[in-house]
Formats: structure tokens, C-alpha cells, sequence
């Protein structure tokens, strides 16, 4: 009763305001959880009352969680949805060809709006109460509804007093409002899929990619939220995102989200609408913490660049081996929509320091569908190009794309495939001509990468590596490993000094069987250059049915009398003791002292076998170690210096 006494011409009959809308007109919605039920409920019941008297109107918005009269088959006269996003109450419409979908990133529609490229007849808004300055806040919905509002021939708003007041872009003045309705209801709301054992772990491998004083964006679903949910140890995270959801408000009550190391709108959480839920909407109130600005602003790629290591974190439907992804649509069936995606994605590729993280289940439909696939089904849109993407995580890994060739690109995301289609994958690859013809591949279990053996060390040298299994995608770094060894090593290795770098050679180290075979690389990160170095390789293979291996390493010579030998070969003796091997066999050169004294620090009890043309083949006998005053067994041996 005070708002239509302090401004009585504002408020109308709900059917007079609806009579005012002609048939034809293009009648804007608020977006998701800012939908105005009952404003759009009202109009329902209008048409229904009175069908003939609105005809042919087009309903404009980005996306519906609420009523949808332009989905039901009753209205199909009076209403044509037209979305820039597709999303559950929409997608059956627009797949039976009953509604349209505009593919626009999100980041371009307030200036058609404005322009008056896409004219607005009638923009139906939901706000919260004004204030003593006639000002009301578009609260969880500023996205494109800001410049809706400023281009719409005739505004509806609905106050809600349940809408927050956010600060930002989202204010409007009662003056600029055609027509005010009031209605007390909850705000809808949009509850996260709780996140599974695979989501989970999806969101583990994120979260090692994620620096501390980042700055994010995260989308929704269960995947980016159990993303959210395992950023709990990192510190001074920044946001400048679409979407604020419940997650990031756990961070920001945390703490782990503090925005102290932005580059821009440093202190503030900056984000364009949010769904969530009443918790998240109460939490947003008021909050100097947060701004919620246009979208033009939020998915700017030139603003989005600013922010120093700006990290774009988004999921997809569907990649194919050469690294382009639709999360859009599967063939001609329209799933979602190009959104602010690939504004972020790109914008983060031009940010300094900047990272684009793609995140996504391994397969679909029980595992029957793998999503990761040799090439997009004909008529998808490509939402993210073979340049958009620096990482693609599922739960079997992390793929890093950027700057690599497509045969590169497409055996490092067989890596991350679910095991079931990793071969169906390589012969695929093999058939368009992506990978090598004669590629070799364990299938099965035995050749499913043994994530859980990687561990860090420190040399007695104070040199941190990273011992880890061979992947079959290090063929590359294998390669440059083995050209930079000098003739020497060569030769005391393999007892000859020419370097062969062929594929069909390098396969022998980097494709493995597990259950009969171990390589394990000693790593040097460079995080900077987000790459690897490997400094050492050793390996030990089954002997037949003897339970005995055969073992060799080789550490690159800048390297060498750094301790990262014996790091391997303590590992390597682990790793077989627990795998049943019984002892190690080795060929050497009988010059190569170092090895003999190696092997003696480690403690092994050495038996000559055979000596000949200068080699020597020492056996050792895991039950024949012994103490010599620096290691008193090979398991202590181990555990002295780890940093797993």
C-alpha cells in the first residue's frame, strides 16, 4: 500500500497492463532463478481467458527454470519462444521445431538490444522493493536483463521484497519502470547435482591446475561444482565469472575466495546472475563484497583478459582427438548453448598467466558412450575451437592440448578416455590418419596408467623430481631425453653410442604392459612453462616365469651424481618387491663402476653371473640385502627422504 500511494500511477490492473501488449510483440523474461512467476503465471492466465487477444508474440530470454506457456502446446499460437540458451523446460520445444534457439555468445545481446537489432516490446522483470531513492535491484538477474530494461518499449516489474539488493549494474529507477506489480513469493531456486565419486574426482585433478591468487570462472552442474568443493586448500582465489552459485559462496565464507590478489575490481567478487539457492540469494544481499554487473561486462574477453591468471574452468558435451568440443548441441539435437563459454575460455587464453580448463565425464549413457570421440558428430556446434583449450580433465586425467600437433593432441586424450574405448579410440585414429599407423596399445587393465606409484622426492643433492610410470604419451619427452644424452651415457646404457629416435624404438619405453614391465621417469616440473623434463629413465622387465627382472637406468648427464640414480633405482626395487619380484638381473659394462657402487650403497648382496668382452652380469637377491652403515634395507632406504 506505500509503494501505490508514493506512486499510484505506476500500479495497474494486471489485465490492463497485459492489454496493452499487441500481438506480434517481442516480450522479454527475466533470466533463471530471476524469472517473475507470477508476472508470466498472470500473463498465462490472460491468454487463457482471452486467446485471440495476443497473437503471435515472440518470448525472449536466456534461460527458464519456471513457467515456460511458450512450451506448452496450448499457447502454440499465442507464443514462439526465441532462447539464446537451451535449457531442460525449452530443449523438447526447440528440438521438435516448436521454438528457436539464437547460438550468440551471451556477451554480444545487450548490444543488439540497444541497437535495436533485437527490438523489445515488453520487458517482464522481477526487483526488489525500492529504495528512499525510488531505486530497485534486478538482484540475482542482471545478465542481459539490465539492457532489456533500457530497451524495452513498455517495462513490467514485479517487486519481490524476497529479491536481494546486489551491489552493481543492476539498479533501476522506479521513473524508468512502466508499470510496478506487487507479489511476495520465493525466488526460484537451483539446486547443484550433489557430486559422485567421478565428479569428485574430476574436481581433484582441477584443483592441482588451479594456482593460489587465480582468478576464476566456473560454470554449473556437477562437475564445476565438485570442482568448487575441492579448491577448500587453496588461497586468495579471485572470481570474475557468469554465474555465482552456491559453491562460490562457500568459498568466499571460507576465505579461500578473498579477490586480494585481482588485477581488476580487486576485493570484489564480480558475477553477472546467480542461481542457487535462498541461503546463497540471503548471502548475496547487501553484500559490498560482491558486484553483479551486465554481461557485456562480465564476459567481455578484453576485460576478462585483464585479470592476471584468469582461470576459465567449463565443461562440454562432447571432444573429439584433435581438441574441438561442442557443448552445445549432438548432431542436430540442441542440448545447451554457446553461453559465455567461449568468452571466457578465450579471454582467459589472453590473460597473463592465464589457463582454459575443460572438465567432463569420460563417457555418457552408463559408460555405454565415450565422450571423448574421434571426430564431432556431423552437425554439432563447435563451441570451443582446437585453440580454445589448454586442458582437458576427466577422471582418468588431465590431457594438456596447448601448442601440441593433433597426433600429439589425440593420444594424450586416448590417455584420459574411459579404458573400455580407449582401443576402439586408437584404431580409430589410426584410420584417419591422426596417429601412427603402427602405434602400439596395451588394452585391458594391464596398460591403464598406475596414477597412484607417482611420487615426489628430494635427491640427497636437494633436487626435487617427480618419479612417475612412463605414460604412453611420452613419447615426445622420451625423445628429447635420449637426444641429449651424450655418447657415453649412451654407451653405458645401451652399449652403443648411436642415438636411435625412431617411433617404432621409443614405443619400447613409453607403451607398457604393467603387469610384466615398470618404466619409471624422473621428472624435473617447470609450472611456469606448465611442461615437463624427464632427467632419468629406469625400467625392469619380467624374465619369463623366474619372478626375476631385468633392471637398467640412465640418468642425463647434467644430471648425473645428483642422487637421481639411486632415487630410481630404490623406487624401482620397491615397486618390483611389491609386484613379487624375487631379484634384479643386470647387464653392464665392467668399466662402469658407478653401478657397482650403486648397487652397494643400496645395500644388495652383488653375485657375478657371467663376465665377457668386457660386460658383467650381476644378479642380486632381494632376501640377500644388507646393512652397510647407510641404509639398513631398501624399504628405509626409501622412506628416508620422501615427499609423496
Amino acid at each position: 500500500m506505500e509503494l501505490k500511494k508514493r506512486w499510484p500511477k505506476k500500479f495497474w490492473p494486471e489485465r490492463a497492463i497485459f492489454e496493452r501488449i499487441h500481438p506480434g510483440d517481442r516480450i522479454f523474461v527475466g533470466t533463471g532463478c530471476g524469472e517473475p512467476q507470477h508476472l508470466v503465471g498472470a500473463l498465462k492466465r490472460y491468454v487463457e481467458r482471452s486467446p485471440n487477444s495476443l497473437l503471435g508474440a515472440e518470448m525472449i530470454h536466456v534461460w527458464t527454470l519456471g513457467i515456460a506457456p511458450c512450451a506448452e502446446e496450448q499457447f502454440r499460437e499465442n507464443f514462439r519462444l526465441n532462447s539464446f540458451f537451451v535449457g531442460s523446460r525449452s530443449r523438447e520445444a526447440i528440438n521438435r521445431g516448436d521454438a528457436d534457439y539464437t547460438p550468440i555468445f551471451l556477451s554480444e545481446v545487450p548490444a543488439l538490444f540497444r541497437q535495436g537489432s533485437i527490438p523489445i516490446d515488453v520487458a517482464l522483470v522481477q526487483t526488489s522493493p525500492p529504495d528512499r531513492h525510488g531505486y530497485m535491484s534486478l538482484g540475482i538477474s542482471v545478465d542481459i536483463v539490465k539492457a532489456a530494461v533500457e530497451a524495452a518499449s513498455i517495462v513490467v516489474a514485479q517487486i519481490n521484497p524476497r529479491m536481494p539488493r546486489i551491489p552493481g549494474d543492476g539498479f533501476v529507477s522506479v521513473e524508468d519502470v512502466d508499470h510496478l506489480v506487487f507479489c511476495d513469493e520465493p525466488l526460484l531456486e537451483y539446486h547443484d547435482p550433489v557430486p559422485g565419486d567421478m565428479a569428485r574426482r574430476i574436481g581433484e585433478y582441477v584443483a592441482r591446475i588451479v594456482e593460489d591468487g587465480s582468478t576464476i570462472q566456473v560454470g554449473y552442474g556437477s562437475v564445476p561444482n565438485a570442482v568448487l568443493g575441492s579448491l577448500g586448500d587453496k588461497k586468495h582465489l579471485g572470481v570474475h565469472t557468469e554465474l555465482f552459485t552456491d559453491g562460490l559462496a562457500d568459498l568466499m565464507k571460507s576465505g579461500v575466495v578473498d579477490n586480494s590478489r585481482k588485477t581488476i575490481d580487486r576485493g570484489k567478487t564480480v558475477a553477472s546472475f546467480s542461481m542457487g539457492t535462498a541461503a546463497t540469494y540471503e548471502y548475496l544481499d547487501d553484500n559490498p563484497l560482491v558486484e553483479f554487473r551486465s554481461i557485456d561486462y562480465t564476459n567481455n574477453p578484453l576485460v576478462i583478459a585483464r585479470n592476471r591468471r584468469m582461470t576459465a574452468i567449463n565443461s562440454c558435451i562432447e571432444i573429439d582427438l584433435s581438441g574441438q568440443a561442442t557443448a552445445e548441441s549432438l548432431g542436430g539435437v540442441h542440448y545447451s548453448g554457446i553461453g559465455g563459454q567461449a568468452d571466457f575460455m578465450r579471454g582467459a587464453l589472453l590473460a597473463p598467466g592465464g589457463r582454459s580448463i575443460l572438465a567432463l565425464p569420460s563417457t555418457a549413457d552408463g559408460a555405454r558412450t565415450s565422450r571423448i570421440v574421434p571426430t564431432l558428430k556431423p552437425g554439432s556446434g563447435v563451441t570451443l575451437g582446437r585453440g580454445d583449450v589448454h586442458y582437458v580433465v576427466t577422471e582418468h586425467g588431465i590431457a594438456y592440448l596447448h601448442a601440441k600437433n593433433v597426433r600429439e593432441r589425440a593420444m594424450d586424450l586416448i590417455a584420459i578416455a574411459h579404458p573400455d574405448h580407449r582401443t576402439w579410440l586408437v584404431e580409430e585414429a589410426k584410420r584417419l590418419g591422426l596417429i601412427y599407423a603402427d602405434q602400439a596399445y596395451v588394452p585391458g587393465e594391464a596398460g591403464i596408467y598406475p596414477e597412484g606409484l607417482e611420487t615426489r622426492r628430494t635427491t640427497k643433492a636437494g633436487l626435487h623430481i617427480l618419479l612417475r610410470p612412463v605414460k604412453i604419451t611420452d613419447e615426445p619427452l622420451l625423445k628429447e631425453f635420449f637426444h641429449e644424452l651424450s655418447d657415453e651415457s649412451l654407451y653405458r646404457r645401451f652399449m652403443r653410442s648411436k642415438k636411435e629416435l625412431s617411433h617404432r624404438w621409443l614405443q619400447e619405453f613409453a607403451v607398457v604392459d604393467y603387469s610384466k614391465k615398470m618404466v619409471i621417469l624422473a621428472v624435473v616440473e617447470d609450472e611456469k612453462a606448465g611442461r615437463e623434463e624427464v632427467v632419468g629413465i629406469g625400467q625392469y622387465g619380467l624374465l619369463g616365469e623366474s619372478m626375476t627382472a631385468e633392471v637398467a637406468y640412465v640418468v642425463r648427464d647434467d644430471f648425473q651424481k645428483k642422487g637421481v640414480g639411486r632415487e630410481l633405482l630404490a623406487r624401482l626395487t620397491v615397486l618390483a618387491k611389491k609386484q613379487g619380484v624375487l631379484g634384479f638381473v643386470a647387464e653392464v659394462l665392467s668399466t662402469n663402476i658407478q653401478v657397482f657402487r650403486m648397487f652397494q650403497k643400496m645395500g644388495f648382496a652383488l653375485e657375478t653371473v657371467w663376465e665377457e668382452d668386457g660386460v658383467r652380469e650381476l644378479r642380486v637377491h632381494f632376501d640377500d640385502l644388507v646393512g652397510n652403515g647407510e641404509a639398513d634395507g631398501i624399504d628405509r632406504v626409501w622412506g628416508g627422504t620422501s615427499r609423496s
